[in-house]
C-alpha cells in the first residue's frame, strides 16, 4: 500500500483512480499492452501522414494522433521529428495499435504530478533512479569480478581474438553448401548481439574448408518468407521505395518480387544511416527480423548499393516478377455490357498499372466526382486495392499510406485540384521518402479543361489513369497513361456509368472481391439500368429495394463533407462491413429516408415555380435555381435538376427539356443528346459579352457572367430550339 502522490489517499500504487489524469507518466515498458487507456504519457514525435502524427511512447510502442483527435489543422502544427509532446492513450487495440488523443497541457510543470510507467507498475522517478543506481553497483562489482578471472595481455590463451576470427573470416570461404536454415539458425542462436552474430558467423567460416571464390554466408531470402524467421538474420535483395528519417532510426522501405518491408538502421539518434542509399537504388541487405509494434521489420546490419551486373540480375528478376503478376491472364467483364466491351484493353491496361503501383510500393490516389456515381465508382477501386496492400507491405497501417480517395468539386480535374495533388505528393515524398503517386480520375476528368492539370502532373513523372462515362475529348489520350472512356472507341454511352467501368476495371485489379462489386453497377443507375446489372445485383442478394437505397443513401453522404472519403461509412452503406444492423440494410434504409424526404421538399418547391416555354415544337422548363433552391443545402442543384427532369419527363410526349438557370450556372437536361459545347458556343455568339465558358465538355455545363444572366438565358432558349425543335 502506498499514497496518491496529489491527494494522500491510501492506494495500492502511487497515484489515485480520480487523479489518474492529473498526471503525466513516462513509459519504460516494452508492449502496447502495458499502457494504462486514459492514462497521459511524455511522448516524441516520430513523424507525419496525411491522417495525423506517430508519436513514440518510449522506446518500444509508437501511437497514432489521428487528425481528428487534434484542436487544429494537420497542417499547423509547428511539431518536428523528435520534439517532446503529451499524449492521452485512448485505446490500445488487440492488434497493438495505440490510438492517442490530444493534451491541451503541453509542457510537464503544467500536470500535478510525474510518474514512471514500469509496464509492471507505477514508481517515483527518484525511486526508479535509486534502483537504477543500485543494479549498476552490482553490475560493476560482477564486472570487476569477471574481470579478474579473465587472462590478462600478457597472459596466453588457447582462446582465438575477435580480430584473429574476423582475419580468418575474411579468408576462409563457406561451408559445404550451408542451408540458409542452417545459417541464420547458427546466428539466432547466439546472444542476439550485433558484435556476437558476427563473431558466430566468423567461427563458421573459420571451420570451413577454403574455397577459390568467397560467397556470403547467407542464402537470399524473399519478403513474404521472413514470417517464420523472426530472431533470424536474412539476406534480402531488391529495391529502394522508401526512406524516412525518425528521431530514432533510419527507416527505409526495400521492395523485392513478393512484398515490401521496413528495414531500420541506426547511426545515431535523429542522423541519417547509409546517406548514399536513397529511393530507387537496388540493394543487398543483411539484418535480424523483429517485430516493431506487431509490424515486421528488418535490424539493417549491412546495406550495399548494387551496380553492374548485380544490379541488372536484381532489377530484371523485380521486373518480370511484375510483369508477369500486374497484368490480367484474361479479361472476364462482369456482365455483358457494349460500352463496357468497346474498351476492355483500357480495362485491362488500367488493372495493370494499379496493381504494378501496389507492387512498387507507389501510392494510389483516387480522385473522384462527389456524387453517387463517383463515390461508388471509387469506393469499388478501393474495394480492390487495399487487399492487396495488406498482403504485399508488413506494416498494419499500410493501407492508409498507400491509398487515399478524394472527392473532386465537379468533374473536371482542374488545377486546383492539380495543385493540392503535387503538394501533398511532394510533401510525402520530402517527409516520408514515399514515392510518387498513381492518380485514377474517376466519373470526372476526361474533358480538354482537365489538360492543364495533368500537364502538371506529368511534369513529375506522375502517372494518370482515368475512368469516366462522359463523352470524352480526343486530346485526353495523350494527356494521361491510360484512358478508360468508352466514347473515344465510338461506343454510345447514353446508358453507362462510371461505376459499370470502374467496378470491371477492380474485378481485374483483383479478381478475389469480384463477389463484392457485383451489384456496384446497379446501384449507380438512376433509372434504365441494364437488366445484366439487376441480375447480377439479384445474385448477390440486393433486391430492387435494397440497390435504391444504397444509392439514395451514397448520394446524400456525398454531399455532406463532400471532400473527404468516409471511407468506413461507405464501406458500411456498400457491403455492409459493419455490425448486424449494417449488414441488414437498416443503415442504408435509414439514410435514403432522409435522402427522400429532403429531395421530395426541394422537388415539391421546383414543380411549383417552373416556368414552362415553347421553342417550335420543343418543350423547356426553365427553373430560375438561383431564386428557388436551396444553394447551400441538400440536394445539389444537379442532383435536383435530374430529378426533375426524371419526373417531367415521364409525363411528356414530345421532346423536352428542362433548363437550370442560377446566377452564373447553366445546366440543361434533355429527353435528346445535346452537345453542351455547341450549345455554349451559340449563346456566346448571341451574348458576346457574357464572358462563356463551357465546363465538363459536351455533358457539362455553362458558366457565364452574373451581369448578362437574362442575355444568357434568352440565347440558350433560342440555340436550344434550333437544335432540338
Amino acid at each position: 500500500m502506498g499514497n496518491c502522490i496529489i491527494c494522500g489517499t491510501a492506494v495500492d500504487g502511487q497515484i489515485c483512480d480520480s487523479h489518474e489524469e492529473d498526471a503525466v507518466f513516462e513509459f519504460r515498458g516494452n508492449s502496447p499492452s502495458q499502457l494504462t487507456p486514459g492514462r497521459y504519457y511524455r511522448g516524441v514525435v516520430d513523424g507525419y501522414a496525411d491522417f495525423g502524427v506517430f508519436v513514440d511512447i518510449g522506446a518500444h510502442v509508437t501511437g497514432l494522433l489521428h487528425r481528428s483527435e487534434l484542436d487544429q489543422r494537420l497542417e499547423s502544427l509547428d511539431w518536428e521529428p523528435g520534439d517532446d509532446v503529451f499524449v492521452q492513450v485512448l485505446d490500445v487495440r488487440d492488434n497493438g495499435n495505440v490510438d492517442l488523443g490530444w493534451s491541451i497541457r503541453q509542457r510537464e510543470r503544467e500536470f500535478r504530478g510525474h510518474l514512471i510507467d514500469t509496464g509492471d507498475d507505477e514508481v517515483l522517478p527518484e525511486e526508479l533512479d535509486d534502483a537504477e543506481s543500485d543494479d549498476d553497483s552490482d553490475t560493476g562489482a560482477e564486472s570487476e569480478s569477471t574481470a579478474d578471472s579473465q587472462p590478462t595481455d600478457s597472459e596466453p590463451t588457447d582462446e582465438p581474438s575477435a580480430g584473429e576470427l574476423q582475419a580468418a573470416a575474411d579468408d576462409a570461404g563457406p561451408s559445404d553448401e550451408p542451408s540458409a536454415a542452417n545459417a541464420t539458425d547458427a546466428v539466432a542462436g547466439s546472444s542476439g548481439s550485433v558484435a556476437t552474430e558476427s563473431t558466430a558467423a566468423s567461427t563458421s567460416a573459420t571451420d570451413a574448408e577454403p574455397e577459390t571464390e568467397s560467397e556470403p554466408a547467407l542464402k537470399r531470402t524473399t519478403v513474404d518468407a521472413i514470417d517464420t524467421q523472426v530472431g533470424s538474420v536474412v539476406r534480402l535483395e531488391g529495391e529502394i521505395t522508401g526512406v524516412r528519417q525518425t528521431s530514432g532510426p533510419t527507416v527505409f522501405e526495400l521492395r523485392d518480387e513478393t512484398a515490401t518491408v521496413e528495414c531500420a538502421a541506426f547511426e545515431e539518434a535523429g542522423v541519417r544511416a547509409y546517406p548514399d542509399v536513397d529511393v530507387d537504388d537496388v540493394v543487398r541487405l543483411e539484418g535480424e527480423v523483429e517485430r516493431h509494434h506487431g509490424d515486421l521489420q528488418i535490424e539493417t546490419e549491412t546495406l550495399d548499393v548494387l551496380s553492374g551486373e548485380d544490379r541488372e540480375t536484381v532489377a530484371d528478376r523485380l521486373e518480370a516478377s511484375i510483369e508477369r503478376e500486374a497484368r490480367p491472364a484474361e479479361v472476364a467483364l462482369l456482365a455483358d455490357h457494349d460500352a463496357v466491351s468497346a474498351v476492355e484493353d483500357g480495362l485491362a491496361d488500367a488493372a495493370t498499372q494499379i496493381r504494378r503501383a501496389v507492387m512498387e510500393a507507389r501510392p494510389v490516389v483516387v480522385r473522384h466526382g462527389a456524387t453517387a456515381d463517383g463515390y461508388v465508382a471509387g469506393a469499388a477501386i478501393e474495394r480492390a486495392v487495399l487487399p492487396l496492400i495488406r498482403e504485399k507491405h508488413t506494416r498494419e497501417d499500410a493501407e492508409y499510406h498507400y491509398f487515399e480517395r478524394r472527392p473532386l468539386d465537379g468533374r473536371v480535374y482542374d488545377m486546383d485540384a492539380a495543385t493540392n495533388d503535387v503538394t501533398s505528393m511532394l510533401e510525402a515524398r520530402d517527409r516520408h521518402g514515399e514515392q510518387l503517386p498513381l492518380v485514377v480520375v474517376v466519373d470526372a476528368g476526361s474533358t480538354e479543361e482537365s489538360v492543364d492539370g495533368y500537364d502538371l502532373l506529368s511534369m513529375y513523372d506522375a502517372e494518370t489513369i482515368v475512368i469516366d462515362d462522359s463523352r470524352a475529348d480526343d486530346v485526353l489520350t495523350d494527356a494521361v497513361s491510360v484512358a478508360v472512356a468508352p466514347s473515344l472507341a465510338g461506343a454510345d454511352v447514353a446508358n453507362l456509368t462510371s461505376t459499370a467501368l470502374a467496378a470491371n476495371v477492380a474485378a481485374h485489379v483483383n479478381d478475389d472481391v469480384r463477389a463484392d462489386l457485383e451489384h456496384l453497377p446497379a446501384v449507380s443507375y438512376w433509372e434504365d439500368a441494364p437488366e445484366a446489372y439487376l441480375e447480377l445485383a439479384t445474385e448477390a442478394g440486393y433486391d430492387e429495394t435494397a440497390i435504391s437505397e444504397r444509392r439514395e443513401a451514397i448520394a446524400l453522404e456525398a454531399f455532406y463533407q463532400s471532400y473527404k472519403d468516409k471511407r468506413e461509412l461507405v464501406i458500411d452503406l456498400l457491403f455492409g462491413d459493419g455490425d448486424a444492423t449494417t449488414r441488414d440494410g437498416d443503415l442504408a434504409a435509414h439514410v435514403s429516408e432522409q435522402f427522400r424526404a429532403k429531395l421530395e421538399t426541394e422537388l415539391e418547391t421546383a414543380r411549383e415555380n417552373l416556368e414552362s416555354k415553347s421553342v417550335g415544337d420543343l418543350t423547356v422548363a426553365v427553373l430560375d435555381t438561383a431564386a428557388f433552391t436551396h444553394r447551400y443545402n441538400f440536394p445539389t442543384t444537379t442532383l435536383l435538376l435530374d430529378a426533375l427532369h426524371r419526373n417531367q419527363r415521364a409525363e411528356a410526349d414530345e421532346p423536352f427539356v428542362t433548363l437550370g438557370v442560377g446566377d452564373d450556372e447553366l445546366h440543361v437536361r434533355a429527353t435528346e443528346s445535346v452537345d453542351v459545347r455547341e450549345l455554349g458556343d451559340a449563346i456566346a455568339d448571341a451574348a458576346p459579352d457574357a464572358g462563356v465558358r463551357v465546363v465538363g465538355g459536351q455533358d457539362g455545363h455553362v458558366e457565364f457572367l452574373p451581369g448578362e444572366r437574362d442575355a444568357v438565358r434568352e440565347a440558350a432558349l433560342e440555340a436550344l430550339g434550333d437544335t432540338l425543335a
